[in-house]
């Protein structure tokens, strides 16, 4: 009697409920723009027991767990093992991240700092099949890498990449990936912002932010929408106590896309370059442009034959837009370039004394020396085995340093353990004179060291300050 008289209590609830529910609709509907689909509540119990289960299906068997494993040698020797002659052990250090399948072949691609250091590699399936994976590509800047697995000719299932130009903050994403290794888990959520630069996690920050719950081991996992496309590969999240706080970030599609096919194309990946750089515009600058809001960088300084200036840009020019999407600085600028293959053309909208006009920047490597011309110095006690390169754009990019710099001295790549130049250079060092001549190439170095002498008057630059001194041997 207690049951039928609840199940009749709670009939006449939801009746009433979706009563009301008809009743308040079309006061939700007024005032919405002509033409925009009408938001409401759900009108029935149909409505009210819609789920992801569909779509979960048809991503997650595309989303797999990465195992790698590391040998490390142990440093030094216990007393035990000094006492009895043991040989120091080496051990294997595990590690666990996510991965998605993109490639039906399978190309699989996660985060750098998944698999970085590590020697070997193993992609796990969600119907639990195993394989041993070849690493393609691991691009530390990015924070991407490609995997290849040999399936024996059959196809896998993967995600299809998202056009990440229409994503919206508000849009109902899901989380696919691995959490604490407790399996394969779903979370869901919406996009809670797009464009995020500030993030400090890679080169190219450009991120999209979610706040589906997103934990270690979610690294490389898929940020999927409600079509079942790959809008972006989950990389970090924000969280003061190593889980989720509904802060996390995820690499736009656009970007995976462009690492994978360099992957599958070649194995590198090279940044495009627009040869500027920029600065964000403040309220005051967007004032003077007769702008109602500040938008786009300033462009502050034009590489001599670069891009840029091929293209007809100019020292000044406010850049609003790269094809079509608006930038607010410069990592925006660099990310939306970079999205582009070497050769194509950016368009650039560009406001020029308060006049509108389109710059189309064919956007091209950076040109110059690269780490393959690194030269070890053997001339001089002071420098012997310290390996250092000319400074140029192609080299900066490649170690995050201003691409501005040319000329103005050797960059010290890395030194030799061992050797006397260890107690004076540090990697990242820019040897800018010796014994009072400048040196600006390779050649002028060599040419310093040749002096035979005991005495060396050095000026550095290092961690943006420069340091001057003198060396006896």
């Amino acid at each position: 009697m207690t049951r039928h008289v609840s199940k009749l209590l709670a009939a006449a609830f939801l009746a009433a409920l979706m009563a009301l529910m008809m009743a308040i609709m079309p006061v939700f509907a007024q005032g919405m723009p002509e033409g925009a689909p009408v938001e409401r509540v759900p009108a029935s119990t149909s409505e009210i027991s819609l789920t992801f289960a569909p779509l979960v299906r048809q991503a997650s068997p595309a989303v797999v767990n990465v195992y790698t494993e590391k040998n490390v040698s142990q440093r030094g020797m216990t007393l035990e093992q000094l006492m009895f002659g043991v040989a120091p052990q080496s051990r294997v250090q595990n590690s666990l991240g996510s991965g998605v399948i993109v490639g039906a072949d399978g190309i699989i691609v996660t985060n750098n700092h998944v698999i970085q250091g590590a020697d070997t590699f193993r992609v796990v399936l969600s119907d639990r099949r195993e394989y041993p994976a070849e690493l393609l590509l691991g691009d530390e800047r990015t924070d991407l890498a490609v995997l290849k697995i040999n399936t024996d000719g059959r196809s896998l299932p993967v995600l299809p990449f998202a056009d990440t130009r229409d994503a919206q903050v508000g849009d109902l994403v899901l989380a696919i990936g691995n959490p604490f290794g407790v399996g394969q888990t779903v979370t869901n959520g919406i996009i809670s912002a797009t464009a995020r630069t500030d993030v400090g996690i890679n080169d190219y920050s450009f991120f999209i932010q979610t706040d589906a719950a997103v934990n270690p081991g979610n690294s490389g996992g898929a940020l999927v929408n409600t079509r079942g496309e790959l809008v972006g590969v989950n990389t970090a999240i924000f969280s003061r106590t190593g889980g989720s706080v509904g802060i996390g970030f995820a690499i736009p599609a656009e970007m995976v896309k462009r690492v994978v096919d360099a992957a599958v194309n070649g194995g590198t990946f090279v940044r495009p370059w627009l040869g500027l750089a920029a600065q964000s515009v403040s309220f005051d600058i967007a004032k003077a442009q007769g702008l109602d809001r500040p938008v786009g960088v300033m462009v502050t300084e034009v590489y001599p034959d670069g891009p840029a200036e091929r293209a007809g840009l100019r020292r000044g020019d406010l850049v609003t837009a790269i094809d079509d999407r608006e930038v607010f600085d410069e990592k925006g600028l660099k990310f939306l370039a970079a999205i582009r293959n070497p050769g194509e053309r950016a368009k650039l909208s560009v406001l020029r004394g308060g006049k509108a006009q389109t710059i189309n920047v064919q956007v091209q490597p950076p040109p110059g020396a690269t780490e393959a011309d690194v030269v070890l110095l053997t001339n001089g006690s002071v420098f012997n085995g310290a390996r250092v390169i000319e400074l140029s754009p192609r080299l900066a990019e490649e170690n995050g340093l201003d691409p501005f710099t040319r000329g103005s001295g050797i960059y010290v790549h890395s030194v030799t353990r061992g050797t006397i130049s260890r107690n004076y250079f540090r990697p990242g060092d820019i040897i800018r004179s010796v014994n009072g001549k400048q040196t600006k190439t390779v050649k002028e170095i060599q040419d310093v060291l040749k002096a035979n002498t005991r005495e060396w008057d050095i000026e550095i630059e290092r961690n943006g300050r420069v340091v001057r001194g003198t060396v006896r041997t």
